[in-house]
């Protein structure tokens, strides 16, 4: 009886043991899941996570530029860039015991394999190197199709411009991230550049997207951008000045059109130029928009501006008689290509009389003279936004001794650029009112500030007239059926020795039409080896060959267009 007591007292403690250690166990599980479930779970999460949970980058495209007519000049296209994680490759390197996927993305990307080997020991360390970018989609599928694993795609946007060259010059281009470097793409570089997005996503550990989990932020699209320019304009003005530096086997050449009364640019052109679609061909002096940057003299293009001073003085008008006898300066001679004898202020416009511009200048002063270049714009920028823009130089002196006003009065002396000089004209045209250059589209044009005489600009633009008739210097650049108003210029290139005796540059400055001005254009080209360098034989030629193009475009009512033999016809049988 008493050993059954034992028994039962020993069994009884053994179970009390089991159970006390199955509660145990139970309490310690519990507590262990407590611990990871709920006091330690955000750490794990988090740890988790870190190895999985990725932040993507959601890409936003650039904002589109366009013509002033709607017609696309840059857009963001949708692209696909390859890249390696360096890190996870050498991990795997070292578990497989081989790099044959290491071979196979050198040979896929066509990039020479101790080249890769050295790239990805270079940045062993980081989880992310670009191997190739901006490459068609259908291309990148090709060379993923290669690879079973370790190379991955991303969707990023490239710049492509349809226009390429015709418009490179205005438009600019920006880089392979769409950060803008040249022209209107860098001048506007915060209005058009987007915001790019972000979302979290679940990857495997070589890289790859498993599952989208949430998004952070959304992409944000550039704003657009729509400049003055008229791609119509574009092309026919890029054609003729591309054309005539061939002919003339110049060295570059620049050409601008404005808008007469609101001072938007239609047009802006060199040549050579460059395609921004093209970046390996391109040439680092091919970058330079010289309509904006490159500074001239602008020889006899000025003198329209020495008559308005003669004329705003009150000692001159149209009809009064000037001598144009050689005159001497500090020794130096100053005489014209042809003795013209006694002649007309509007003659000295005409014949493009240095004596006569130089004898006007000395008698109104180089006070006058200086203050009325300086309020049509010569010697400061245009203020269009354009980066790089240079202002030129307008000399101002103490004591102007009278060689200097003598010079300055032919375009010897100052430096403008294409658009400042095409800015002064177009103000001239529009009867002395100033209008700011615009390069973007405006919807409605602001009010312009009058800078000289109404009536003295109206008489120099009907001068101006005479310059492009037969007995003119700018015959050549008639258009028939409407009255042209311009000036030639033809000036010796400088260089570091002083001026070259056989290096011309060749200018032309044109109004059209005269009777109801619309547009100005202002033609450069430098240094034509041709047996034509004058003015009025390179420049003034082009602009005749743009306006008859562009002049019908712009609604540009003709003056005197002479009835064809059908309309002569049909007005005869309607009268018998």
């Amino acid at each position: 009886m008493k050993k059954e007591n034992t028994a039962k007292k020993q069994g009884s403690s053994r179970f009390v043991v089991l159970v006390s250690c199955f509660i145990l166990a139970v309490a310690g599980l519990s507590a262990r899941a407590y611990y990871l479930q709920v006091y330690n779970a955000p750490f794990l999460l988090s740890q988790g996570d870190a190895r999985v949970v990725r932040t993507e980058v959601i890409p936003a495209h650039r904002g589109l530029i366009t013509d002033r007519n709607g017609m696309a000049l840059a857009v963001s296209t949708p692209l696909q860039s390859l890249w390696i994680n360096p890190k996870g490759l050498l991990q795997k390197k070292q578990k497989q015991g081989h790099e044959q996927h290491i071979r196979d993305i050198a040979l896929a990307c066509n990039i020479p394999l101790k080249a890769l080997r050295k790239n990805i020991n270079k940045h062993r360390n980081k989880g992310f190197l670009y191997l190739k970018r901006g490459l068609a989609p259908q291309d990148a599928e090709k060379i993923l199709a290669q690879v079973k694993s370790g190379l991955h795609s991303r969707t990023e946007y490239g710049r492509f411009y349809p226009a390429a060259e015709i418009a490179a010059h205005v438009v600019g281009m920006a880089n392979i991230d769409e950060k803008g470097q040249e022209g209107m793409e860098l001048a506007y570089n915060e209005w058009l550049r987007g915001s790019p997005g972000a979302k979290k996503i679940i990857s495997d550990l070589n890289g790859q997207r498993v599952k989208d989990l949430s998004l952070i932020a959304p992409a944000q699209a550039g704003n657009d951008l729509q400049l003055s320019i008229d791609m119509r304009i574009q092309h026919i003005a890029y054609r003729e000045l591309e054309l005539a530096v061939k002919k003339h086997r110049a060295d570059s050449g620049s050409l601008v059109i404005l808008d007469v009364k609101s001072g938007e640019v239609l047009s802006m052109v060199n040549s050579p130029a460059f395609n921004p679609n093209n970046r390996a061909e391109i040439q680092t002096g091919s970058l330079r928009n010289r309509a904006v940057t490159d500074l001239f003299e602008p020889g006899s293009t000025v003198k329209a501006f020495t008559i308005a001073a003669a004329l705003d003085s009150g000692k001159y008008d149209v009809n009064t008689i000037v001598k144009t006898s050689p005159i001497y300066l500090n020794r130096k001679k100053i005489e014209d290509i042809h003795y013209y004898g006694p002649i007309s202020v509007e003659k000295i416009l005409t014949k493009s009389s240095n004596v006569g511009a130089a004898k006007l200048a000395l008698s109104v002063g180089p006070e006058a003279l200086s203050r009325l270049f300086r309020q049509v714009g010569l010697g400061q920028t245009t203020s269009s936004g354009y980066p790089g823009e240079r202002s030129g130089r307008l000399p101002v002196h103490m004591n102007w001794k009278k060689i200097e006003v003598a010079t300055l009065s032919y375009g010897y002396g100052l430096s403008v650029t294409a658009l400042q000089l095409a800015h002064a004209y177009a103000t001239l045209a529009n009867g002395g009112v100033q209008h700011p250059v615009s390069l973007l589209k405006l919807d409605k044009v602001p009010e312009g500030e009058q800078v000289m005489n109404a009536s003295t600009a109206k008489k120099v633009v009907k001068m101006l007239e005479t310059v492009v008739s037969r007995r003119g210097t700018a015959s050549r650049a008639h258009v028939e059926g409407y009255r042209i108003a311009g000036k030639t210029g033809t000036v010796y290139l400088t260089s570091s020795e002083g001026y070259s005796e056989n290096k011309y540059r060749s200018l032309f400055a044109g109004i059209a039409p005269a009777s109801d001005p619309k547009v100005v254009a202002v033609i450069v080209v430098n240094n034509p080896k041709g047996r034509e360098y004058y003015g009025g034989s390179v420049a003034a030629p082009v602009f005749a060959s743009i306006m008859k193009q562009v002049l019908p475009l712009l609604d540009a009512q003709p003056d005197d267009l002479p009835l064809r033999v059908s309309q002569i016809n049909k007005s005869l049988g309607a009268v018998l």
